[in-house]
């Protein structure tokens, strides 16, 4: 391994670093900025980095280990959240593109072959570039949200399973008949092995690991790549191409084959070994593949798979979630949510452009494709939602329900009893006396603790709307709203914010999108106290104009400052928490405590 190469390499890795940072801090998924700085430091305009033999070596290794990682964090669970009308509505995102990216090619002259990658390319759709936005706009818990999920998973399946056709196809060669049959039977045959060994011989493998009690994080990790580059040769023995065994190997290796904690310390070394330094390299070098001559010789082409990629995925979506009766502006937003485009299109290009099926032309096309497309997204689904919201017609999804309340103390229960009322409450503590006096009180509990995801995941963290942390101590509150946020995606976390000197600041409150209960700093033991003693008095206040929440306590606190809100009653009776971005309506109620 020469100088040059190691040069090369640290150019590629701080390049990817650069490029990725700046996506992020411009909201856009980091693959976006690694492909953009490869091909402007690459052959394609500033010439400064070209490929190379360990590039390329390392190129390889990082797409199967993106594979595993992207199967990783496919979960067929997930699809049963969205109707059957918008199942539709993600193939139709999936099948009207295929086809018109394919005809598009073929009209203009290019071969079968070269016509269906660039099918796949433009039909597929970005299940990290949704996750993110979605967060962003605060969408996660609206109908929306699920179906544009659904559409990503079912894209990338759809997307890899033609890719296996393809390549079951080339290895035949000739139209034989016997031939296509023994091809066709390994790669069933391989699907069918790689099937059995994930369902029954993985979680024997884990369950004598627990039975051994064997915790070693690299034994883990080891075992994983053993499992990844042994499916990946499985493909290669059946005809395929290794990144399908990888992603087969991801699907099993995602669900408990491994003792809990260890498995999430392994997948984040992973995460970071895959995603943090060889997926990068494969995408800043792709970025060297990339001509900037189709701009002059296939002007045209080019404008037309993009025409294609946009017009085809939100009409396709539209027009098969018409007879799901949400009506065509849900379908147009659904569509332009689908747009933006990830991964796994770039990689099936690029292996593509290596077994000499399309051209670097065609293969430049659809990487500007991928970004041209990922950059409309925030735009235009900002636009649709905007659009619907002003309509009335943001249907919000009813399969989040109920509150996860974090503290078993007084106030927390009384705040659980008074909501466990219209919707289920369940309480986490790491108290188990204090946990049986929720108990009593009829209410759901979780023993645990709160900063670890099992406790999280024992309480379905993931069916749950809003989020409390009603602890004295504001660190632990705002890391387990994180939690629920970064893991659960929880849509709404409230927490206590104690006036503690080198506290929590309102700045981290808002990087977790997390507000303030009570509107207020609070202390807890002084309530606790007040609610243990029953020393406190609960009262009912209309409002006669518009006031915000903080206003309303700062109002209120100048002539009693023992003044605690709870809830906001609608005039239909609701009651919502008392936080620092609410506003308090005309005939609207506050109760609160003094």
């Amino acid at each position: 391994m020469d100088e040059f190469s190691l040069l090369t390499l640290l150019a590629v890795l701080a390049s990817a670093w650069i490029g990725g940072l700046i996506s992020k801090r411009l909201g856009y998924p980091a693959i976006l900025g690694e492909l953009i700085i490869g091909i402007i430091l690459g052959p394609a305009l500033l010439g400064w980095l070209a490929p190379s033999g360990m590039i390329d070596i390392l190129s390889e290794v990082g797409i199967i280990l993106l594979m595993v990682h992207i199967g990783m964090e496919i979960n067929f669970k997930d699809l049963g959240k969205a109707s059957w009308p918008g199942l539709l509505a993600a193939i139709g995102g999936f099948i009207v593109p295929f086809i018109l990216g394919y005809y598009t090619i073929l009209h203009f002259g290019g071969t079968q072959m070269s016509a269906i990658f660039v099918a796949i390319a433009v039909a597929v759709t970005s299940l990290a570039t949704k996750s993110r936005i979605l967060v962003d706009l605060k969408l996660l818990n609206t109908r929306i949200a699920y179906v544009l999920m659904a559409g990503a998973l079912i894209s990338d399946t759809l997307a890899l399973i033609i890719f296996a056709g393809i390549i079951t196809y080339i290895d035949v060669g000739d139209i034989d008949t016997l031939g296509l049959l023994w091809v066709a039977s390994k790669a069933i045959l391989f699907f069918i092995v790689t099937t059995l060994i994930g369902i029954y011989l993985l979680p024997l493998l884990g369950k004598y690991l627990r039975k051994a009690n064997i915790k070693n994080r690299t034994l883990h990790f080891t075992l994983i790549l053993i499992l990844t580059f042994g499916f990946s040769e499985l493909a290669e023995i059946a005809g395929l191409h290794s990144i399908l065994g990888a992603f087969m190997a991801g699907l099993f290796i995602r669900d408990g084959i491994f003792d809990r904690q260890v498995s999430k310390e392994v997948n984040n070394i992973f995460h970071d070994v895959s995603i943090g330094f060889l997926a990068p390299i494969f995408f800043v070098s792709s970025g060297f593949h990339v001509t900037l001559d189709v701009f002059k010789t296939d002007l045209s082409l080019f404008i037309s798979v993009i025409i294609v990629a946009i017009v085809g995925k939100i009409v396709g979506t539209a027009l098969f979630y018409l007879p799901s009766g949400h009506g065509w502006r849900e379908g147009i937003t659904v569509g332009t949510g689908m747009n933006g485009r990830g991964a796994v299109e770039i990689i099936i290009a690029g292996i593509g452009l290596k077994m000499g099926i399309i051209s670097n032309e065609i293969f430049s096309i659809l990487v500007f494709m991928a970004i041209f497309t990922t950059l409309t997204v925030p735009v235009f689904l900002t636009w649709t939602t905007n659009w619907l919201r002003k309509r009335g017609e943001l249907v919000e999804q009813d399969t989040r329900k109920g509150y996860l309340i974090l503290g078993a103390n007084p106030l927390g229960l009384y705040i659980a009893e008074i909501l466990n009322q219209e919707n289920e409450v369940t309480i986490l503590d790491a108290n188990k006396e204090m946990l049986t006096q929720a108990q009593q009180k009829g209410l759901k509990t979780i023993h645990g603790n709160i900063l670890e995801e099992e406790t999280l995941e024992d309480a379905n963290a993931t069916e749950k709307q809003t989020f409390i942390a009603l602890t004295g101590n504001s660190e632990i509150n705002l890391l387990a709203a994180q939690l629920a946020n970064d893991t659960f995606y929880i849509p709404q976390k409230i927490i206590l914010f104690s006036p503690k000197k080198n506290s929590v600041n309102a700045k981290m409150l808002d990087k977790v999108d997390t507000f303030t209960m009570f509107a207020n700093k609070t202390k807890l033991q002084p309530w606790v106290n007040k609610i243990d003693n029953k020393n406190f008095k609960e009262e009912t206040l209309d409002a006669t104009q518009k006031i915000t929440a903080e206003n309303w306590v700062e109002s209120h606190q100048k002539s009693n400052k023992n003044v605690l809100p709870l809830f906001i009653v609608n005039k239909e009776g609701k009651k919502r928490l008392f936080h620092n971005k609410e506003s308090i309506m005309p005939e609207e109620k506050v109760i609160y405590l003094t």
